[in-house]
């Protein structure tokens, strides 16, 4: 049966939507894709935060190759994307783009773009000052392997060719999956001081300090102890800090199970590993986003694997331990992203394999998520970010 999109609009009328102003609790929001079928690039919405329904269709802020990573600068004035390109696809090399967004229209506008200098980046983040962009070169093919890159960025949001390029040595745990390196995500410590490179190849996080001061050209160097040893075959992914920056959480995508860590200095302690797919085959597993509440009483995780749930977990306000509470279907397909909506009322899914964005209800109190308020069509979803602007 033939998937049925809404029809998109083009770009020229991007600004359509931003004419008159949105109600206070209206809220602008981009979505990244994968552009192997249907979509073309970077789409925006409106999201109603009263009725969890979006305000019309998907328009089409920006056209271009496999946007699947969206970051914002801390003002929402800057987006950094990632095009997520290797060999094989119609644009075979990784690249990363700058846009500038109009704070009254939310237009983006292309800055410039730089080749990765790897193959398939799959995530960027900005360093605290804000001088520099990591992203993490995946690459799916053994040769030549994943990267760390470190990005130049100007005060008017240019990117420069990366300075930096870091590899390591993957653990071959995984004869197929770990032939090679594979970085999945590249974070930084709520100080500034420290980034975190977590490597699906490796089962490792990779810690090096910051310092632009000391050398702009190659601003890090790595830290001692140099990495975090993870669980044989378990292929780190997405590690995320506590706001109290006290405690952080990590998914490890091919186990399946989050590894919750006391953080000082740029030392990670591990002090508890969760299951989220106890008894399933390894083949069925793919853990993969985790989202905090504002208030930090609760952590949302996805997996990716058979299941295709979404796991709420109580947070331990001491340890930043885990407690489940509750397992929801995500109706849908391969949940690569999702994003609690500013109010907190919503979960947004991109699920990626089934083409759509599921809405869900969400209780501030309990954590606990509810009814489904809306399906919608979007071809590959794979990040949303919302814009708090205006």
């Amino acid at each position: 049966m033939m998937r049925k999109f809404w029809p998109l609009l083009m770009a020229g009328s991007v600004g359509a939507m931003s004419v008159q102003a949105a109600p206070a609790d209206t809220y602008e929001l981009l979505v990244g894709s994968y552009t192997a079928g249907a979509s073309e690039g970077i789409y925006r919405l409106q999201f109603d935060s009263r009725t969890g329904q979006f305000n019309g269709k998907p328009v089409l802020a920006a056209q271009t190759h496999n946007p699947s990573w969206l970051t914002l600068s801390k003002d929402q004035k800057r987006l950094y994307v990632v095009n997520e390109n290797g060999p094989g696809q119609h644009d075979p090399v990784g690249r990363v783009s700058s846009y500038s967004i109009d704070p009254q229209t939310f237009r983006l506008t292309l800055v410039n773009q730089v080749q990765s200098l790897g193959n398939e980046p799959t995530h960027s983040s900005s360093a605290t000052d804000e001088r520099h962009l990591f992203v993490a070169n995946y690459s799916v093919l053994e040769d030549p392997g994943g990267s760390l890159a470190v990005l130049p960025v100007d005060a008017e949001g240019k990117l420069s060719a990366p300075v930096q390029l870091s590899g390591h040595v993957a653990s071959r745990v995984n004869p197929e999956r770990q032939a090679s390196n594979h970085v999945h995500s590249v974070v930084s410590s709520p100080d500034g001081k420290y980034v975190f490179a977590n490597d699906l190849g490796a089962d490792r996080i990779f810690v090096y300090h910051y310092d632009p001061k000391a050398n702009h050209e190659r601003p890090l160097t790595p830290a001692d102890p140099a990495y975090v040893q993870l669980p044989p075959g378990s292929g780190p992914r997405h590690l995320l800090f506590s706001a109290d920056g006290k405690h952080a959480w990590l998914t490890l995508e091919m186990s399946a199970q989050i590894a919750v860590f006391d953080y000082q200095d740029g030392t990670l302690i591990q002090r508890q590993l969760v299951d989220m797919a106890a008894g399933q085959p390894v083949s069925e597993k793919a853990g993969a986003a985790l989202h905090a509440s504002d208030d930090g009483r609760f952590l949302y995780v996805s997996n990716r694997g058979t299941a295709n749930q979404i796991l709420v977990f109580a947070v331990d306000p001491a340890s930043a331990q885990l407690k489940e509470v509750q397992r929801r279907s995500v109706e849908g397909d391969h949940p690569r992203e999702f994003s609690l909506d500013p109010s907190g009322k919503f979960l947004l899914i991109a699920n990626q394999k089934s083409n759509e964005i599921v809405v869900v209800e969400r209780d501030p109190k309990t954590g606990l998520l509810g009814k489904t308020t809306q399906k919608l069509p979007i071809d590959a979803p794979s990040d949303i970010k919302f814009l708090l602007g205006k």
